[in-house]
């Protein structure tokens, strides 16, 4: 007689970035589908969230946070050497993620405190998740990760207060400080990962590190955002824009070689920081008026993101089920379906302000395809034991 097997015995719940990176590539789907068909007046949504507040707050607290609980629910394992949550405390913190998303959709059934408190409480508990190996083993510079959760969780709770009708105007600021956290982790994490993974993926390459020059990308960013937190404009945001523009090109320079354009799983992410390095600039001319703020904004998010989230993604799940660190052609095409979307939804407008809505559509095509891709090549790598036998 065989013992049954426990649901969280299944591989899919032997570390953090197998449901978290999953849940990540079919909310890319759901919530940019259903974001379409609010959008054109197809679908009329009456839930919790008002106006654009939705969107804004599930492709940041939806889609991304759970990339980044992926990501740090398995990194912080590997930088403490103690394991993280795994099993039944996994699926839990996945739960938690999932009815944060659903729960909205059911305002008017079940009250409005409710659905703020499902949805406020995962920022928490991951922080609190995460923190437990940090503390046992002293590892203090990953603390900062702890404060950017804070920080999001900030965020989040302004835009609740506002949705509770506990206060007025406050939900627009919350957003922008989720957006400064998110920044505030890729920047950091990209200091760490991106030289890291330009040695590993190519022989004879050192890559600079700066540290310096770190403090000053993240500084510069912090300008820029805090900046436009405050609603300042024009000259003081365009040059603050212009200046973390060109310290993260100094940056971003310190890794660079023209080599990684033979490796995908390398330039996607060179692409990624990219997008928020142009993201910054168009900052310094919406400044002025002379383009749409909205510009800017996927520049940072559909674009610096959206791209580093799902070449970051592509590698670490390569990386950590053993398999062999090469994106597969399907990949490779999403890649780049990403990036066209990315470069029309910016660039169509400026050039054709007449297209916008055109750019919109374009672009939710590619971006749909992209994670489409991603989901069928990654199903079996995100759901199947390490090909290596080993546990993770």
């Amino acid at each position: 007689m065989t013992d049954k097997k426990n649901l969280f015995d299944y591989p899919i719940f032997a570390l953090g970035f197998r449901p978290f990176f999953l849940l990540a590539g079919f909310s890319a789907l759901a919530l940019i589908a259903l974001w379409k068909n609010i959008y054109s007046g197809q679908l009329e949504a009456n839930h919790y969230y008002v106006g654009n507040y939705w969107h804004a707050h599930e492709m940041l607290l939806g889609y991304t946070t759970a990339v980044i609980a992926g990501f740090l629910l398995t990194a912080v394992r590997n930088w403490t050497g103690r394991p993280t949550a795994t099993g039944g405390k996994l699926a839990m913190l996945c739960l938690v993620w999932l009815y944060g998303r659903i729960l909205p959709f059911y305002a008017g059934m079940i009250p409005d405190g409710l659905i703020a408190l499902i949805d406020f409480i995962f920022l928490p508990l991951l922080a609190w998740q995460i923190s437990i190996p940090i503390r046992q083993v002293g590892h203090y510079k990953s603390f900062i990760f702890i404060a950017f959760l804070g920080l999001m969780t900030l965020g989040n709770g302004m835009i609740h207060l506002e949705m509770l009708g506990l206060k007025e105007a406050t939900a627009w600021t919350g957003v922008n400080i989720i957006l400064l956290a998110i920044m505030l982790i890729i920047l950091v994490i990209a200091g760490r990962i991106l030289p890291f993974f330009t040695e590993r993926g190519l022989q004879g390459i050192i890559a600079v590190r700066d540290q310096a020059l770190d403090n000053a990308a993240i500084i510069s960013a912090v300008v820029v955002f805090m900046l436009e937190i405050f609603s300042v404009s024009g000259f003081g945001l365009a040059i603050a824009s212009v200046t973390a523009a060109l310290i993260n090109t100094r940056r971003a320079a310190n890794w660079y070689t023209q080599r990684v354009w033979y490796v995908p799983l390398l330039w996607i992410l060179y692409m990624g920081y990219g997008w928020i390095i142009l993201g910054f600039l168009l900052t310094a001319f919406s400044a002025y008026g002379v383009i749409l703020p909205t510009l800017p904004l996927h520049a940072f998010t559909m674009g610096g993101i959206g791209v580093l989230t799902l070449g970051m993604m592509s590698r670490v799940s390569l990386g950590h089920t053993g398999r062999i660190l090469k994106a597969s052609n399907a990949i490779v095409i999403a890649f780049v379906l990403l990036n066209a979307g990315v470069f029309i939804r910016i660039f169509l407008p400026i050039g054709f302000s007449g297209l916008y809505s055109t750019a919109i559509f374009i672009s939710t095509f590619f971006w749909l395809a992209a994670f489409s891709l991603f989901i069928f090549v990654y199903w079996t790598v995100l759901t199947q034991p390490r090909i290596d036998g080993k546990q993770g």
